[in-house]
């Protein structure tokens, strides 16, 4: 139960993250994560190591739901990779890092 004003992760929001986590740290290209709750947005944070910056975040900004969409995937240097109204379509690019990663 999150407090009042503060924005999360839906159960199938979660799912679908750790999901994807799941497989990168089974491919070897992540191995820890950490997670941001504000009242403005969620973030989840994908690490190579620990110790590094995160390689990949995943952001759910509600206030930004009638503009370009309230999912964003920010790179390793603080680029923003894709920004979108669903959850799939702005993982996509880290499921075809996966995708290469599990053929090479």
């Amino acid at each position: 139960m999150q407090p009042a004003g503060q924005v999360g992760f839906e159960r199938g929001e979660l799912t679908r993250i750790l999901d994807l986590y799941g497989r990168m740290v089974a491919a070897g290209e992540w191995r820890d994560y950490a997670m941001d709750f504000t009242r403005d947005h969620a973030a989840f944070a994908a690490f190579r190591r620990a110790a590094e910056r995160p390689q990949a975040r995943i952001e759910k900004r509600p206030s930004l739901r009638s503009r370009q969409g309230m999912w964003t995937l920010i790179g390793e240097h603080g680029q923003v990779l894709r920004r979108g109204h669903e959850l799939a379509g702005v993982l996509a690019p880290l499921e075809r890092r996966l995708l290469r990663a599990v053929e090479d």
